[in-house]
């Protein structure tokens, strides 16, 4: 019964909600969140660089250069439940210093790769690394928290991805028109060697409970296949034909599974998937919002830069700038809005972040017209979705991470990065079937309507988000 106790009355004493953090919970802090900072940048700084990628390999196909972007996103989703219990059994210091270091390897290959092919096979490596990191540096940073101050510290933890993913395009902009798409990857080598580092003298060797009997080897195959699946037929759906036997293949065997793999980690003494925790309401919403808000906002990341540099015309440079007020309004206010999700709860946060998120896409989609009008019609929109980042996004990974009980922080914090990225590739493969490749004279219609679908998902995630725990009580 302990393993289903929640967070869905989130109860606390005022002395609690004050207790003191220790000093060296914040470093802790700061190098987790320094791992998932790479981690999410590189899965959004890549978008940017794609046309010079197409100019350094022009014989390759655009299909065939898909997959610089694809083999990450498979890989990383596949793989995330499976390193979070990873981390829970090995140890989540030794697990998470292994991905930064598998990380650092993939980054420093793939900016020496002289072909495509090794390039994806770099990506593909890179995301190997990330997926190990990044559970096991959520876990790794909960016990050094008072339990009424987790939420402001998740929150912290969660702006640093949100921040890394919404700032990607300006960042891979800058290195693309500078020192060149190279430096996209090149650039983690050093950060992952500093946390590395860094980690090795701050770092306390944690685990979860020892598993039970056998190992789930079957378990590890099923759930990696599941999400890998899943992820592999939405990225390639458009390119390779939403009713073609190989994604329409994907989704059927990947739905086939998913009961077998339910009832072996129902039986199971030492499941991979921890399904038990969904039945903690808050946590089971949280997951799910978490997915719905993700889709939505990196659907919206690429949806602007598109129409930006195809509708308006901007350079890629001019670009990066128009994008970046989210992102620095994001970084500026997750942390007061982890503190608040302390004090006050999760469902007063995520409900109307996720309703800025909904109206930042709404005015964007009603404003903005077919001549560049940035500081009235295309600001205002920005503002909004960098409030809803700020609001939602770290708040939702807080309200998760409330319901986990410290043998359970590897791989429960597995299952809201996985929905984090199943997310973002379902936001990006709908943005993608949405959009389409219309014609000059339609194309503004067509962001019209993306945008619309964007608002609608944020909305979804906001009806949700009612199911959340509201205000601390205090006894």
């Amino acid at each position: 019964m302990s393993d289903a106790r929640g967070a869905d009355a989130v109860d606390a004493t005022p002395a609690e909600a004050s207790a003191e953090v220790p000093a060296r919970a914040w470093k802790v802090l700061a190098i987790s969140a320094a791992g998932v900072f790479v981690v999410f940048l590189d899965a959004t700084v890549v978008n940017i660089a794609f046309p010079a990628l197409s100019a350094d390999f022009p014989d390759v196909t655009r299909a065939g250069l898909s997959w610089v972007l694809n083999a990450y996103a498979v890989v990383f989703g596949a793989l995330l439940v499976t390193a979070g219990r990873l981390a829970d059994d090995r140890g989540r210091k030794k697990v998470f210093l292994a991905g930064l270091m598998v990380f650092a390897v993939g980054s420093a290959l793939c900016g020496v790769a002289p072909s495509v092919e090794l390039l994806v096979a770099a990506r593909a490596l890179q995301a190997v690394g990330a997926a190990l990191l990044v559970p096991a540096s959520l876990a790794l940073l909960l016990p050094e928290f008072p339990a009424a101050r987790r939420a402001g510290a998740v929150g912290l933890w969660g702006a640093a991805g949100g921040a890394a993913a919404a700032a990607g395009p300006t960042l891979g902009a800058l290195l693309v028109e500078g020192p060149g798409w190279r430096w996209v990857f090149l650039i983690n080598v050093p950060f992952c060697v500093l946390a590395v580092v860094a980690g090795r003298r701050v770092l306390r060797e944690s685990t979860g409970t020892p598993t039970v009997g056998r190992q789930d080897l079957l378990g590890v195959v099923m759930v990696t296949a599941v999400f890998g699946l899943l992820s592999l037929g939405l990225v390639q759906g458009e390119s390779w034909g939403w009713t073609s036997w190989r994604v329409v293949g994907s989704f059927v065997v990947a739905a086939l599974l998913v009961p077998v793999l339910v009832l072996r980690a129902l039986r199971h003494p030492s499941p991979v998937l921890p399904v038990r925790l969904f039945v903690v309401r808050t946590f089971s919403v949280a997951t799910a919002a978490l997915l719905l808000f993700s889709a939505a906002f990196f659907a919206v990341i690429l949806c602007n830069v598109l129409f930006l540099t195809g509708v308006w015309e901007y350079s890629v440079l001019r670009t990066a700038v128009a994008v970046l007020p989210s992102p620095l309004l994001a970084a500026l206010l997750s942390p007061v809005t982890g503190r608040l999700a302390d004090r006050l709860g999760f469902r007063v946060l995520v409900v109307p972040g996720a309703l800025a998120m909904a109206a930042g896409a709404a005015w964007l989609a009603l404003r903005t017209g077919s001549e560049a009008s940035y500081w009235t019609d295309f600001l205002p929109g920005t503002v909004l979705i960098g409030l809803a980042i700020a609001f939602a996004l770290p708040t939702l990974g807080a309200a998760g991470a409330a319901s986990l009980l410290p043998h359970q922080f590897g791989a429960g914090s597995a299952v809201g990065a996985t929905a984090r990225q199943l997310g973002a590739v379902v936001g990006v493969a709908v943005l993608v079937a949405v959009l389409g490749e219309p014609a000059p004279a339609d194309a503004l219609d067509a962001f019209h309507r993306s945008w619309l679908v964007v608002a609608a998902t944020a909305t979804a995630c906001a009806v949700l988000s009612l199911g959340l725990a509201g205000r601390r009580r205090a006894h």
